[in-house]
């Protein structure tokens, strides 16, 4: 019962290192691709609680078109950014004055807490009053619908980890085509080494 009990502590621990690499990942190839620096790829905000301390929240990454160098690229993204509103319902005055999107980056989303899903209503109603397009970008399709539904009608656009689709609805086509890196074959060629090392993790969790 206590190996029991420490290898589900454990799972649960990897699961979430899992997602903080695939956020520290995402990151790094926007940096690489649209020649961002850390800086121009964070985003946070504050928020000041009646009678509380003030706090200060993050999403996973931004991109800015303004900070995008490249033209053609920065033309992509704009194109992708006017569809994306689009798909999400912004209203039209809203999307003139988008100025890019916050990421908000996730291996799977099966979790059922209301809190976090809460926090991340939060998020988007920030992002929008910052012009920016949230953004949920999952790298599996691992998300319940009822979820899935909540974050869409808050005006998210949910990237799932599909591996066909459009830009508007796959992570990994919108790399692809938007940022211009095959993140799908990044996965295709690392699968082994990723694969043993969370076995690796996992049976001395077990032993």
């Amino acid at each position: 019962m206590y190996t029991a009990h420490r290898a589900a502590g454990g799972m649960t621990s990897i699961y979430r290192q899992i997602g903080i690499g695939c956020q520290r990942l995402v990151q790094q190839v926007l940096m690489d691709q649209l020649r961002l620096t850390e800086a121009q790829t964070s985003w946070s905000y504050e928020i000041k609680p009646r009678g509380g301390a003030s706090r200060t929240l993050a999403l996973d990454a931004r991109i800015e078109l303004t900070d995008v160098s490249e033209r053609a690229r920065r033309i992509d993204l704009g194109r992708w950014l006017k569809l994306a509103g689009k798909h999400v319902g912004v209203d039209g005055a809203v999307q003139k004055v988008l100025r890019g999107c916050v990421l908000e980056v996730r291996q799977g989303y099966k979790s059922k807490d209301s809190k976090r899903q809460q926090a991340d209503l939060a998020n988007a109603s920030a992002a929008y009053a910052s012009a920016y397009l949230p953004v949920l970008l999952l790298l599996s399709t691992q998300i319940d619908e009822d979820i899935a539904a909540r974050y869409q009608a808050a005006r998210w656009l949910l990237l799932s980890g599909m591996p066909n689709g459009s830009a508007t609805n796959s992570t990994y086509t919108f790399f692809h085509d938007v940022v211009g890196y095959d993140l799908a074959s990044f996965f295709e060629r690392n699968s082994k080494t990723l694969k043993a090392e969370v076995e690796a993790v996992l049976a001395a969790l077990l032993s």
